[in-house]
């Protein structure tokens, strides 16, 4: 059985509507990267709030896609924003975020990192089947087993496997992920650093991780 454990990314659901100052009319569309990025930063620092989060998704769907991988994964990252704040009741959007992820790939798989790689990765494993059109559970563990393969330097990447491993259940091979993110803890976001004090507690404690000494 899936254990419910604490989800950075999934996607979609119904929102709140936007802000009225978002559609007004004469507003020039924003810059979709830097409405994402000051969005994230906020998330990192614990100051943001749904209605920033549904204003940020509101700003980017109202510009014009211009064909790059950026504009992809923006519009896919903010889907899965929103809907993190829906839980149970996420629903077709969900597949709108899985499309948005899967142009931003076709587009540039190198990304920001492969953050696109990164994002179907956790959404395959962690979103409702039926919600999904293209992958599951065993294409987002590969995907996301092959960004820590390429770079096993990479704390984030070790984190998201981590994750994925708990949700379906996995301690055993979810510790090791975790051993390798905690010596590199001071380079999470505040939000990460969350995230990974979650998944150890999940884990059964630092003292059921076994990590070796540093």
């Amino acid at each position: 059985m899936r254990r419910r454990v604490r989800v950075l990314l999934l996607c979609a659901a119904c929102t709140p509507k936007p802000s009225a100052d978002v559609t007004a009319p004469g507003t020039p569309p924003a810059n979709p990267v830097e409405v994402y990025d000051a969005l994230e930063t906020a998330i990192g620092e614990g100051r943001d709030d749904e209605q920033q989060r549904v204003d940020a998704l509101a700003k980017v769907e109202r510009a014009k896609d211009d064909g790059s991988a950026a504009y992809a994964f923006v519009r896919a990252a903010l889907l899965g924003r929103v809907a993190e704040l829906r839980g149970a009741d996420a629903g077709k959007l969900v597949t709108e975020a899985e499309a948005w992820a899967r142009r931003s790939l076709e587009r540039d798989p190198e990304y920001r990192e492969r953050a696109a790689t990164q994002m179907l990765g956790s959404l395959y494993v962690m979103a409702p089947g039926r919600l999904l059109e293209h992958g599951d559970s065993e294409d987002g563990l590969a995907m996301l087993e092959g960004l820590v393969e390429a770079k096993p330097a990479e704390p984030r990447y070790h984190l998201r496997l981590a994750q994925a491993y708990l949700h379906l259940g996995d301690d055993d091979a979810a510790r090791p992920q975790l051993c390798a993110v905690l010596p590199a803890r001071a380079q999470l976001r505040g939000d990460e650093r969350k995230l990974l004090d979650g998944l150890v507690g999940d884990a059964g404690g630092s003292g059921a991780l076994g990590c070796a000494a540093q």
